[in-house]
């Protein structure tokens, strides 16, 4: 008899379960457009927990199973925060694959599904005791330790490693020679370039339009890093709208400018803040998709700090959230 997986994914918006073969094959996938905002504004996670039932059920019943053939459900990310479904305490850096395989739990809920679910911890920077003068140095991720897990599997260098991982949240989690986490790093760069690309005065100079793979434009691009370095973020922005009304009128290398001018901060922090352990020496391994994982590429080789810079393209179809779950539980014994 075939046994079946299922790998949970719970974020800030959306929940996404994949069902998978024993063979780590990819069978189905339930999204919900529910995540742990609902619970943070409804002060509840019934729909958060009502979202990952009908995922689980479906999953189940239109591809012809029963509870029975699910050897295990594994989840991981916001879910197990304390807006999520059950509150399971982060791993304090450095941590890896065996600390996290060690700390997963497994709880019953039988509301949501009449077998246990497996919970995979997040990790933190540290333990404290915090003062104002060292609170910089803290970060907390839940599921971006998963992804990094999936990422290092694929990079078993010896060598230190940052690992870049985009999103409306840029995630950057600093990696030893051992394969511990050893620190992150947060900055909410792209929900800042939404605003600026949507909400502000320039979004008429960009056509409310976001970098697409076809219109990149590199040379644009480290124009608005180079801007926002010397002058800041909010100068260079008006200066996008300037360039727009009297240089030139193509929104397309404007909104390449204002991508440049968002991501220079993040350079910023990582070489400057205490929450990452780097050095040139550190290898540098960016994810996502393009357009954005070849700007960080482009500009980290532009700034010239890291001598060594590799992109990470995961297998078409591949979560890198379900397959570090996957490692993880392997780890475990659970699989």
């Amino acid at each position: 008899m075939k046994q079946y997986i299922i790998t949970v994914d719970g974020g800030t918006t959306n929940t996404r379960c994949i069902l998978w073969d024993e063979n780590r094959r990819r069978i189905a996938q339930e999204n919900r457009p529910v995540g742990v905002r609902n619970t943070a504004i409804d002060g509840n996670n019934r729909k958060l927990k009502q979202a990952v039932k009908e995922c689980l059920d479906a999953l189940v019943e239109k591809n012809g199973l029963g509870y029975g053939d699910i050897h295990r459900i594994i989840a991981s990310g916001m879910i197990t925060s304390d807006v999520g479904i059950v509150v399971v305490p982060h791993l304090t850096a450095p941590a890896g694959l065996e600390e996290l395989a060690a700390a997963t739990v497994a709880i019953e809920l039988p509301e949501i599904c009449p077998v246990p679910i497996y919970f995979i911890p997040g990790i933190k920077n540290s333990d404290g005791p915090f003062s104002f003068e060292n609170i910089e140095a803290m970060d907390i991720m839940r599921g971006e330790e998963v992804e990094s897990i999936a990422v290092m599997e694929q990079f078993k260098s010896g060598r230190p490693l940052l690992l870049v991982l985009p999103g409306s949240h840029n995630k950057f989690v600093s990696v030893d020679a051992e394969g511990k986490m050893t620190g992150c790093l947060t900055s909410i760069s792209g929900e800042l370039l939404a605003s600026i690309t949507n909400d502000t005065i320039i979004a008429k100079s960009v056509g409310k339009q976001f970098v697409e793979e076809e219109t990149y434009d590199r040379e644009w691009l480290l124009k608005g890093y180079d801007n926002a370095k010397r002058t800041g973020l909010g100068r260079t922005c008006f200066t996008a709208r300037i360039l727009q009304l009297f240089y030139e009128d193509a929104p397309p290398k404007i909104a390449n400018f204002v991508l440049g001018a968002a991501l220079q901060g993040d350079v910023t922090a990582v070489l400057h803040s205490d929450a990452l352990k780097v050095s040139p020496d550190t290898t540098v391994v960016v994810g996502g998709k393009n357009p954005l994982r070849q700007a960080i590429v482009d500009i980290l080789e532009h700034e010239g700090y890291f001598a060594r810079i590799e992109t990470y393209v995961p297998e078409e179809g591949i979560s890198l959230s379900a397959l570090g779950a996957y490692l993880i539980a392997e780890k475990n014994g659970i699989l």
